[in-house]
């Protein structure tokens, strides 16, 4: 892998951690209270990462010519324990929670990211012309 498709891999990976949680800093207090109700809030942000994640996986798939359920097996395999290390270090302490209640709340949602990137390789893969 090159330098520069492993740093857009690692990046786009850190950008899907990043980008919500900075989009839900806002919708908390200080104290980590929700200051709107929380199931709006989960949605907004479930509704924004699919949609984040979604587009930075069809840009990654742009420099793709090749193997893309590998590729898209790699990107969504690499984004969820991207996601999942980000989430360990800085949301648990953040929160309080445990890594059971973790999972059950948040973490299994991340499984969204390896479904879209394999469907999007699989579809490149078998797509046909014309």
């Amino acid at each position: 892998m090159s330098t520069a498709k492993y740093v857009k891999l690692v990046g786009f990976g850190i950008l899907t951690w990043l980008l919500p949680f900075l989009l839900s800093v806002p919708l908390y207090s200080p104290e980590g209270v929700p200051l709107y109700d929380i199931f709006l809030i989960k949605s907004v942000l479930i509704v924004f990462s699919t949609a984040l994640g979604t587009f930075l996986i069809l840009v990654y798939f742009r420099g793709v010519r090749a193997r893309f359920v590998r590729e898209g097996a790699l990107l969504g395999g690499a984004w969820l324990l991207i996601n999942w290390g980000l989430d360990a270090v800085v949301l648990l302490p953040l929160s309080g929670m445990d890594a059971g209640t973790y999972m059950a709340q948040i973490g299994l949602r991340y499984l969204t990211i390896p479904i879209i990137a394999l469907g999007i390789g699989y579809a490149a893969e078998h797509q046909r012309c014309g």
